[in-house]
């Protein structure tokens, strides 16, 4: 909205839209996308198969129907075709998970007021809550980034390239495609030891345990195996401050044989730091998640990577959904 001039209307409809959110959280806590499948079903028998209130769900329903989710006729309701795609478990496009994770993040979304008195965070960013919620994320990120990794590695060139680095790779979403789009190459994920779980049921159901490997460790205080000519770094450096990300791109580099490339994955904001929108408002996430993390801009990552010795600095014309950039050097 930068250079525009809102009306009393758009700023409700700002205020507002945490509505349609709530009301995709509510169906996919609830599961109820995947309770309807490849069904038509009332509003009385959708209430009893997820054990609720006639009323209450039917209400639901009929939101979920006016946000073009569900389809309504007078026999009942049934999945709209983006629903069935993306909401059912089990299909392979689903992002519930990714949806469960941002129903986890309003109570400190909720709480922003306080974060930005205070400068630091409402939640508590180590443990993700329980496993529940640990799932969520990890999974939430693998649906989230499934589409978005399968094309940035047929147009990130790396051929040649042998090691690729993983850095902070969780779920190993990012290696599984580099991995299968390079038949040279094979990948480390380099990440926390409660990943692995995750990133072996990836790799596995991609048929390519020989070609991934996991690595347990902090990057952000444990040195990183070496020998690689990638390092690949997605959405890491946010969730730290500036210091810390100096030091991460500075053992990534180390990492690296002569030669190698660097490629950071962020939401890259401009100079200005008011554009684009998505970056500027995951800063606020960050803020209510994290001590010191942000979205970083163009010009404080390049110093970055020059501070740790790199070389032809270029952003590269990859462009994530979500305005998600890559910037690339070679050590």
């Amino acid at each position: 909205m930068a250079g525009s001039d809102p009306g009393p209307g758009a700023i409700l409809g700002i205020s507002g839209a945490y509505w349609k959110s709530l009301a995709l959280h509510a169906g996919v806590r609830l599961d109820i996308f995947s309770v309807i499948g490849d069904a038509r079903l009332g509003g009385s028998e959708i209430a009893r198969r997820v054990e609720g209130d006639e009323r209450g769900v039917t209400t639901l329903l009929e939101a979920l129907a006016a946000l073009g989710l569900l389809d309504r006729t007078d026999v009942g309701f049934a999945n709209a075709p983006a629903a069935r795609t993306y909401l059912v478990r089990g299909s392979a496009n689903y992002i519930g998970f990714m949806v469960r994770h941002h129903a986890n993040l309003v109570p400190s979304w909720n709480r922003l007021h306080e974060a930005a008195l205070a400068g630091g965070p409402m939640r508590d960013r180590a443990s993700h809550g329980d496993a529940t919620e640990l799932e969520d994320f990890l999974m939430g990120m693998h649906g989230n980034s499934l589409g978005t990794a399968a094309r940035a590695a047929r147009e990130i060139d790396l051929s040649g390239r042998s090691r690729l680095l993983d850095l902070g790779g969780g779920p190993g979403t990012w290696s599984v495609q580099f991995v299968l789009a390079n038949p040279g190459l094979c990948a480390t994920i380099f990440d926390l030891p409660t990943s692995k779980p995750f990133a072996e049921r990836i790799v596995g159901a991609a048929g390519i345990k020989d070609r991934v490997s996991f690595v347990g460790g902090d990057f952000t205080e444990d040195e990183l195996p070496g020998g690689f000519d990638v390092a690949w770094l997605s959405h890491i450096l946010h969730g730290e401050g500036p210091e810390t990300c100096r030091a991460i791109i500075g053992k990534a580099a180390r990492s690296l044989e002569p030669g190698g490339l660097l490629l950071v994955h962020e939401f890259i904001l401009d100079d200005s730091r008011t554009s684009p929108v998505f970056p500027a408002l995951f800063s606020l996430n960050m803020l209510a998640g994290t001590s010191e993390g942000r979205s970083y801009s163009l010009s404080e990552l390049s110093a970055m990577f020059a501070g740790a010795g790199a070389r032809d600095v270029r952003l590269l014309p990859f462009m994530g959904p979500t305005e998600s950039r890559v910037l690339a050097a070679t050590v």
